[in-house]
């Protein structure tokens, strides 16, 4: 997405998803600018941990279906 890559996109419901692991760590301003900068074309952008991911999937899950839930407006 723009000059960027991120981990998952849906384009039809214009939603971006971010597993930040290790590669992420210290990189807080870019990913911000980065986000925002994907944001400001009115994609959605979720963000989750490695950890999140690997102790909290049934969470993780139920953030990105009620997302998904309010982008197609059921």
């Amino acid at each position: 997405m723009l000059n960027y890559i991120v981990d998952f996109y849906c384009h039809e419901i214009q939603l971006a998803i971010e597993i930040d692991g290790q590669s992420h760590d210290f990189n807080d301003v870019y990913d911000l600018k980065r986000q925002d900068e994907i944001e400001a074309y009115g994609v959605t952008f979720l963000r989750f941990s490695n950890e999140d991911i690997k102790n909290n999937m049934f969470s993780v899950l139920l953030v990105i279906e009620q997302t998904c839930e309010k982008l197609l407006n059921l």
